[in-house]
């Protein structure tokens, strides 16, 4: 999974450098910004990626529990009752 994202990265950063040198060879800002855009665009893909990769590494070791009937403990849940008062 991550190489494909990494070749997408690398492919935008590349666009982004041709657009920034464009950008110098015609003196034009327009084409400046957008290397400036693709290029944060790519950050926030690796930002992301790195972000979602951690919480679902979080989220696989999450603690299970065993329900089946030879175990000895018993899980109760207690609920609070409400008063109703008039």
């Amino acid at each position: 999974m991550l190489l494909p994202i990494i070749a997408i990265v690398i492919a935008l950063v590349a666009w982004s450098l041709h657009l920034m040198q464009q950008a110098v060879d015609r003196r034009e800002f327009s084409l400046m910004l957008a290397g400036t855009l693709v290029a944060f665009s790519a950050a926030a893909m690796m930002g992301v990626y790195f972000l979602t990769s951690n919480c679902l590494h979080y989220f696989s070791q999450s603690p299970t529990i065993n329900l089946s009937s030879d175990s000895s403990e018993t899980i109760v849940w207690v609920f609070p009752q409400e008063i109703n008062s008039p």
